[in-house]
């Protein structure tokens, strides 16, 4: 005996892919489909309809293709409200919440569609019926739960709408619909990432950096630098490796003990990183070191110089590690998290594992650009889930001096 649910999908679910995707999901999971409904838009700018049946063997099986379904945008029609059950306990949440993807999403609550705040992927979902100003929806990580939050579970009474691919590659990032490319040109894609820098800014929106150690070894410090201090760059997520050898770039013109300029290794050049980590504590700090003086030049000058908030989040593998550096994972997390949801724009520079942090912080609607020598760091990127992003594969080194010559020579 068999087992039937309809279910919707709007937009532009041909171009998109959305219907296709669908159609695979269900006959993937052992399913059949009957489409009852298809209203197609005739034109560019007009949404199409599908309705359709979805069957299966048992009951089990159908809840795991309405699952998939759910996640590629379908929804069910006349959808319950959302199903609230309070937290046992402290980080505790109920049993069958509802996991988030980074899709813009809704939850129904007393009739009403409420939009979800701070959308991220691996979320639980908390309902707020007494905010001021009425019922908020947001999402928490699972360390952040209180008990007796009030959890969705279950998907009956959520919706997810997936960001549809842009109609018009004339439209602000419609170049982006590649994923991973060493093939196109790089001169015409840097300048279109040039573009969107420019028209993001333009709009009054966030652009953030997040930068690896490469950055400084291949010599494109000054680059991101000049960018920082002409105002591009308006927040910057790395680690404690990138700021100490920027600092070290400063005063000793070295990063890791090679001169960036001449490629030589000086005498005792192995430890310009520790001697640079220990007298910026000695300072009391980055911005400490500033003020005194000691830093008079890069990155992280530029950020003190400018008011441009940084993070350096630590690793079990730091030297120092740098005052500024935050040790503690989950309070860096919290704080990549806060950072994160104020881009509207995000640049990863030469970092996977930095790249993917912050990736699984960010909604599908923030533009991403991954800029890496290895194809695998934009490939795990975009298996985490951040399909929004571009990927480029290129040499840091000479991808940020060409950007910031796109941007700021031709300004």
């Amino acid at each position: 005996m068999t087992v039937a649910r309809t279910v919707e999908l709007e937009g532009h679910i041909i171009d998109s892919g959305m219907m296709q995707r669908c159609f695979g999901v269900v006959m993937d999971l052992g399913g059949n489909f009957d489409v009852e409904v298809f209203d197609v838009g005739k034109h560019k700018d007009e949404e199409s309809y599908c309705r359709m049946l979805v069957t299966a063997d048992d009951e089990e099986s159908l809840r795991e293709i309405l699952h998939e379904l759910h996640q590629s945008g379908a929804h069910l029609p006349d959808p319950p409200d959302a199903t609230l059950e309070p937290a046992p306990a402290n980080q505790v949440v109920p049993h069958g919440f509802y996991s988030t993807t980074n899709h813009p999403t809704q939850v129904r609550y007393d009739g009403e569609w409420l939009p979800v705040e701070n959308v991220e992927m691996d979320c639980a979902i908390v309902v707020d019926p007494d905010a001021d100003g009425g019922a908020r929806a947001y999402t928490k990580v699972l360390n952040a739960i209180d008990g007796g939050d009030l959890v969705v579970t279950d998907e009956a009474g959520v919706r997810v709408d997936p960001p549809e691919r842009p109609r018009d590659s004339n439209s602000p990032f419609g170049f982006m619909q590649g994923g991973v490319s060493a093939e196109r040109p790089s001169e015409s894609l840097i300048r279109e990432i040039a573009d969107a820098i420019e028209e993001t800014k333009a709009d009054g929106g966030s652009v953030l950096a997040v930068a690896g150690p490469a950055v400084v070894h291949s010599g494109a410090g000054d680059a991101l630098a000049r960018l920082v201090r002409e105002g591009y760059v308006d927040m910057l997520s790395a680690g404690n490796g990138f700021a100490v050898h920027d600092l070290e770039r400063g005063q000793y013109g070295t990063s890791l003990g090679m001169d960036v300029e001449t490629l030589e290794s000086p005498r005792k050049g192995h430890k310009h990183h520790i001697y640079t980590i220990s007298e910026i504590i000695r300072a009391g700090g980055i911005e400490e070191a500033v003020e005194q003086g000691l830093v008079e030049e890069g990155v992280m000058y530029e950020c003190v110089e400018n008011d441009v908030p940084y993070i350096l989040a630590g690793s079990i593998r730091d030297d120092g590690p740098l005052p500024d550096t935050i040790t503690d994972s989950v309070e860096a997390q919290n704080a990549i998290r806060e950072q994160a949801h104020e881009a509207d724009l995000v640049v990863m520079l030469s970092t996977l594992l930095h790249s993917v942090a912050v990736g699984n912080c960010l909604p599908s609607t923030t533009r991403v650009v991954c800029v890496d020598i290895n194809p695998a760091t934009v490939t795990q990127l975009l298996d985490r889930g951040s399909a929004q992003a571009i990927g480029m594969v290129t040499d840091v080194g000479t991808f940020v001096p060409t950007l910031a010559d796109q941007i700021l020579d031709e300004s």
